[in-house]
Parts: C-alpha cells; sequence; structure tokens
C-alpha cells in the first residue's frame, strides 16, 4: 500500500511540476510578447519625435537639441539614439562613447543589443524620406530593469508553484490515504484471520471491495466445512478400525494358536505394525487439513483444563506447573497443539518423580516450548533411538514411544525442530522450535 502511495506521489509531482513549469513559462512568454509590442510602439513614437527634432536650416537638416527629451542628454541614461542621413548623422549624448550594433532591418530588432555598462537594449528602426532625402533613425531603451523583474517573477512564480505542489501533495497522500483505509482494514482483518482472532471478514465494506470479502468468507466457511466433514470421516474411521482390530487382536491371543508360539508371535507383530501404520496414516491424513481460522491455541483457556485432566490421570502428589507470555495464542490449529502437548506432557509424568513443568516463550518470529521433568532422563547416547515411533527404553512403563512419533509427525507438518535434552529439574528436557511462518500454506 505504501508502494503504491508512493508511486502515486511520485506521478503526482511529476506532471504538476511540468505543468507548473509549463504554465510559469508560458505566462511568462506570452507577458513579454505584449510588453514588446507595446515598447516598440513607444519606440515608434520616439523616432517620429527625433524626426520632429531634425530641421531643415540655411546649410541643411539640423538637429534641434532643444526639442530633443533632457534624458538623450545624460550620460548612460538608458535611453539612445542615432540618426543618419546621406551626408552627415548624429548621436545621443547618453551613449558616451559607445557604439551599439543598430539594427540593418526597419522595426523592432529580433535580438536585444550590447548597450553601454552592460546594459541590454531593445532597439527600434525606421527609416523617413523628407524632402528628398533619406532619413534613417535607430533608437533603444535599456531593457535590463525588465530582464530582472522577468527573473524575479519567475523565482516568484517558481515559488508559487513549489508551494501548491505541497499542498497538492499533502492533498493527494490524505486522498489515497482515505481510499485505502477500507483495504487497510481488509488487510488487518487477514492479519487477524491469520492470528485466530476472528473467522470471517466483516460484511459492511466499501461497495468496490463487496464482492471480494463475500469471496473470501464464502471461502473460509467452504474450508471450514471440508474439514469438518473431513476430520467427522476420520474419526468414524478410526472408530470403525478399531473393533475390527480389536477382534483380531484377541483371536491372535486363542488358546488354539498358543500351540503355535512361532505362528501367534509373528500374528501379533504384524497386528502391531498394522495398528501403528494405521495410527500413522490416519494422523498424517488430519495434518493435511488446513488449519482453521479461529481455531488457533489460547493458552489460558486450553492449558487449565489439560493440566485438570492429566492430575485426574496421574498421581495426585505430582506437581504439575506452567508458564507463559501475556496473552498467549499459539498460531496453530488447537486440536494438533492438544495432541502434541498432550503426548509430551504424557510422557513426562509418566516418569517424573515429582514435578512436570511446561514453558511457552515467544522468542523474535517464532515460540520455543519446553517440557521438562525430574525423571530419571535418557541418556545422550539412546535420545535419537526414542524418536523412532514405538521405540520405548523402559518395556514396562508405556511412554517416550508412539506418542513422540506423534508429536515428530505434527513438528514434520509445521516444519518445526524437536530435540531432547538434560532438564534443569534432573531429567529430560523436550525442547520444540516453531517458527510462525511454518504454518502450513
Amino acid at each position: 500500500m505504501k508502494s503504491i502511495q508512493r508511486s502515486l506521489s511520485v506521478g503526482l509531482i511529476a506532471v504538476l511540476l511540468l505543468v507548473g513549469l509549463l504554465l510559469v513559462q508560458s505566462s511568462l512568454w506570452l507577458f513579454e510578447s505584449g510588453l514588446r509590442r507595446n515598447l516598440a510602439i513607444d519606440l515608434r513614437e520616439e523616432t517620429e519625435g527625433l524626426l520632429m527634432a531634425v530641421v531643415l536650416g540655411p546649410e541643411g537638416f539640423v538637429l534641434d537639441s532643444s526639442r530633443l527629451n533632457p534624458r538623450y542628454q545624460r550620460a548612460f541614461s538608458g535611453h539612445y539614439f542615432r540618426i543618419d542621413l546621406p551626408a552627415r548623422s548624429w548621436r545621443s549624448r547618453s551613449l558616451w562613447d559607445a557604439e551599439p550594433n543598430w539594427p540593418a532591418a526597419s522595426g523592432l530588432a529580433d535580438d536585444l543589443l550590447d548597450g553601454p555598462q552592460d546594459q541590454r537594449l531593445l532597439a527600434y528602426r525606421a527609416t523617413y524620406r523628407r524632402d528628398g532625402q533619406i532619413i534613417t533613425i535607430n533608437v533603444a531603451q535599456d531593457y535590463t530593469p525588465i530582464l530582472k523583474s522577468f527573473a524575479q517573477v519567475r523565482l516568484g512564480g517558481l515559488g508559487l508553484v513549489a508551494l501548491a505542489l505541497l499542498v497538492l501533495l499533502l492533498l493527494q497522500r490524505y486522498a489515497v490515504k482515505l481510499a485505502m483505509r477500507p483495504l487497510e482494514r481488509a488487510r488487518q482483518q487477514i492479519a487477524q484471520l491469520q492470528q485466530g482472532q476472528r473467522q470471517q471478514l466483516d460484511i459492511q465494506a466499501p461497495v468496490e471491495l463487496q464482492p471480494l470479502v463475500e469471496q473470501i468468507n464464502h471461502l473460509l466457511a467452504h474450508t471450514d466445512d471440508t474439514l469438518k466433514r473431513s476430520r467427522h470421516a476420520l474419526g468414524n474411521l478410526g472408530h470403525a478400525l478399531k473393533t475390527p482390530l480389536a477382534v483380531l487382536g484377541s483371536l491372535v491371543r486363542h488358546e488354539e494358536l498358543t500351540a503355535h508360539p512361532e505362528l501367534q508371535r509373528n500374528l501379533e507383530q504384524q497386528l502391531e505394525q498394522i495398528q501403528q501404520r494405521v495410527s500413522r496414516e490416519l494422523g498424517r491424513a488430519r495434518l493435511a487439513g488446513e488449519v482453521l481460522p479461529g481455531s488457533y491455541f489460547d493458552c489460558a483457556k486450553e492449558l487449565a483444563p489439560l493440566f485438570e485432566t492429566l492430575r485426574m490421570i496421574h498421581r495426585r502428589d505430582l506437581n504439575l506447573r506452567w508458564h507463559t507470555h501475556d496473552n498467549c495464542r499459539l498460531p496453530w490449529d488447537r486440536e494438533d497443539m492438544l495432541e502434541l502437548l498432550g503426548n509430551l506432557l504424557d510422557n513426562a509424568c509418566k516418569f517424573a518423580r515429582s514435578e512436570v513443568r511446561l514453558q511457552i516463550e515467544q522468542l523474535g518470529a517464532g515460540y520455543v516450548i519446553t517440557v521438562d521433568d525430574d525423571g530419571p532422563g535418557i541418556p545422550e547416547a539412546r535420545r535419537d533411538a526414542v524418536l523412532e515411533r514405538g521405540t520405548r527404553l523402559d518395556e514396562h512403563a508405556e511412554g517416550h514411544g508412539l506418542g513422540l512419533g506423534i508429536v515428530r509427525d505434527i513438528l514434520a507438518a509445521w516444519r518445526g525442530e524437536l530435540s531432547l535434552e538434560q532438564s534443569e529439574l534432573g531429567g529430560l528436557c523436550v525442547r520444540i522450535r516453531l517458527g510462525v511462518n511454518s504454518q502450513r500454506s
């Protein structure tokens, strides 16, 4: 969203800057063109006035200085003239010793002339015929003050363009932010969906976003129904398989097979493998379902009944403790998390002497879950073997077997890490590392 706003801002700046420069420059050009036309009229009138100052005397044409404007007498006054006749010519005293490159064609000169003291002159040339003689009159006016005024106006115009650009940019950012607010609200709601804080998007949305919101909500509802049907079917399949497997187990132990111990042992092994394989594949199929928005694991809500159940199953004098950070909500499926923690804590309770501790910490962009007990622990050389499904170090107690295999399957689906370490309590420490980006996509 910020990139869209940045792109719009850059585009607006470029367009407004180009338009502003064109407006300022074209306005100045039009104004200067009109000004030069007016000055050309004034300069032509100056030539006519100078023509009146040229009078016919006894010895021919002479220049009557009494008819000249006093500014032509003051040095470098900014007003200059040159009158040329076939026999003689006159220059204004204001030129002093300077001699501009007067225009060769009649009318207003196309370019400014170089005048005395770095002045820039706007020149005009007129040709008259009087008493059979051609009189050429060139007049010029200092254009430098006008150029300086145009430079100031141009600078002021650019300042106004910059100010208008800034105001329009702020207005554009506000308008874009206002227009993007529904999208930002939708983004926040999608983030809440990912964190399990809601199950659907708000249906009250702008008309432009209404189809998108409805489609997302429809997809969420469809996913919810599909997942529920899938889990319901898997549950029914699991219950349906329990009875045949139990019957097969009782048949294997029938007295008719006791006379064949080798056959009985082989059948028991095969039956156990079938049970483990069915349990494993059912677990994988259930884990393949999409994590349902809004069904994430709320630690404060779920851990208390879980620990109460463990206290009912195991010894009453067992000290069960758990610690999490405030507002702990794990962004993983509730059922999977209950099965993961239930297996870990159940194994810990079976081997603990007096204490079991669960700790959930959020570190950076992930979580660390540790389960400690004060039981006998596991030798470091044998820890890898415990992670294999069905492997037990103590054949007389249940635990550290199929449960850890299920935990391993869950972590494989979540791309998590599991390690067995020495606990501070003296027993085994099961440490799990999960990243929030490890959720199934």
